[in-house]
């Protein structure tokens, strides 16, 4: 088969979970020996982290805006090379589409109510494109795939689409996500000066619960001994300082390390660093973050809603994430009691086990072939 693929910003600098997702599955498509060409279209960028391949080509495609990309663009160049099927990525694509179309749909929080406006410019326009968008491109896919079952059943039931036209494949995470023996103390001073804090990944989309997240750290320092420093990435300084006037805890500043965008490389070293990873997310459909800290040893507290029970299992601390009581006495928790914070370790470790890239790659392949063959 000859199989286009959209992995439109995989070259950006900064790069986040649905640009992981295909960049770490491209790689092992690369490694299989099946008899397929993949031709992965990108737009222009400084990370060059993708190379070509015998069986895998990189077309940079240039275009102003993201729409004119994907709706212009992309199916021109599609046709142009004579592709079986495209598999767009970051759930949109293009509403003409000249051959068979698989779409990953990681989520449909965007067609879901929201109780404001996201402060981000860029994920505001965003918001409002994939409104637009994806409720007319659905019935022209062939497959439709998603990333959770959990986010499987909430797409069929709210899109009302046929079982047989959307499947869950599950994400993995990359391997140089694992415990190390000696921490990389440079890495850990750009970010923080020292180890065995608590890590919160967040940004400003209100999912990720940066509020109540604050709160329950300010409940969790009134009543710790320790008062372990929170990392804070990708969110700056001025949001931080809204959401503590918010909240009325601006007297945990101090306490508080926000150096902005962290880069993957530089993840790892700090999960391993890390006393413990807080992830209360208020809807995920599926959470990478989770297995990457597992994977690394650090004990997860994470949300029990949505697709984050699936992924992180029983056996992690879940929590409600609209209570921040919650999320601080889980914290303390982990910090008075050793036995249960060595076994959320051990859990953490097995647990992961069960996700993989080359299972997710593989399961694409699958879904190709049906489709070239049906």
């Amino acid at each position: 088969m000859k199989i286009a693929i959209e992995a439109q910003r995989i070259f950006r600098r900064d790069k986040h979970g649905m640009d992981f997702v295909i960049l770490e599955t491209l790689r092992e498509l690369q490694k299989r020996k099946d008899n397929n060409e993949y031709y992965v279209f990108v737009a222009p960028g400084e990370d060059h982290c993708l190379k070509e391949s015998d069986n895998l080509k990189i077309i940079e495609l240039h275009c102003p805006t993201y729409p004119l990309w994907e709706q212009v663009a992309l199916p021109r160049a599609v046709q142009r090379i004579g592709a079986d099927l495209l598999h767009c990525t970051s759930n949109t694509a293009p509403l003409w589409c000249p051959v068979p179309l698989v779409l990953t749909l990681h989520d449909i929080i965007y067609l879901e109510p929201r109780h404001h406006r996201s402060p981000s410019l860029y994920q505001e326009m965003g918001w409002h494109y994939r409104r637009l968008v994806v409720p007319r491109i659905l019935k022209k896919c062939k497959k439709i795939i998603t990333v959770s079952h959990f986010e499987c059943n909430r797409i069929r039931e709210a899109l009302h689409l046929p079982e047989n036209q959307i499947t869950a494949v599950y994400n993995g995470y990359n391997t140089h996500f694992r415990k190390q023996e000696i921490l990389n103390k440079r890495i850990i001073g750009k970010y923080i000066p020292q180890e065995e804090f608590l890590f919160f990944l967040g940004n400003t989309d209100p999912k990720k619960n940066a509020a109540r997240t604050l709160k329950a750290y300010a409940l969790y320092l009134k009543k710790s001994n320790i008062k372990r420093s929170l990392l804070i990435a990708d969110l700056k300084e001025e949001y931080i300082d809204m959401l503590l006037q918010q909240e009325s805890i601006t007297e945990i500043k101090p306490y508080l390390y926000y150096p902005g965008y962290i880069a993957n490389q530089d993840l790892a070293t700090l999960y391993n660093a890390a006393f413990a990873f807080l992830y209360p997310s208020l809807r995920e459909s599926f959470g990478i973050p989770i297995l990457e800290a597992m994977a690394c040893g650090s004990p997860v507290i994470t949300s029990n809603t949505s697709a984050m029970p699936e992924v992180a299992g029983e056996g992690t601390i879940l929590i409600n994430p609209q209570e921040p009581l919650e999320i601080a006495n889980a914290l303390l928790k982990l910090e008075n009691d050793e036995v249960f914070y060595q076994k959320q370790v051990a859990y953490g470790l097995e647990r992961i086990k069960q996700f993989s890239w080359k299972n997710t790659a593989e399961e694409y392949v699958k879904i190709y072939n049906n489709i070239y063959h049906s």
